[in-house]
């Protein structure tokens, strides 16, 4: 079930408090970049950058997901494998608010977003 109006609209503006606030300085942003989506009840955080053999067009790497629960009022953790899979985050699979797993996604205790 897709989030509804109000909690959208929240997410929209938490979410872009926190992407605004990890992006590269203007004159980097060519290279890197960082942005978001929110599909149905889900946050994706995501880098963008050129890519490696063809520096005209540009690549997605997905970093951080989070779905929200309503029944449960939380919001799971996800990390993004190797194999392209999404898995639960090992130390705090899930948090009460958008708010925390933006806080969760920055400390990366076991380097799984940020490396």
């Amino acid at each position: 079930m897709a989030l509804t109006e109000f909690e959208s609209a929240l997410a929209e503006v938490l979410t872009t408090r926190y992407v605004e606030g990890r992006r590269p300085p203007q004159h980097l942003r060519e290279k890197v970049d960082l942005a978001f989506k929110i599909q149905d009840q889900s946050v994706v955080v995501y880098e963008i950058r050129p890519c490696w053999d063809d520096p005209n067009r540009k690549m997605q790497s997905e970093i951080a997901k989070t779905k929200y629960i309503r029944g449960a009022k939380i919001w799971k953790i996800y990390w993004k494998r190797a194999n392209g899979r999404w898995v639960a985050y090992p130390p705090f699979p899930e948090v009460e608010s958008l708010e925390e797993f933006f806080k969760v996604v920055d400390e990366d205790s076991h380097g799984c977003f940020w490396g």
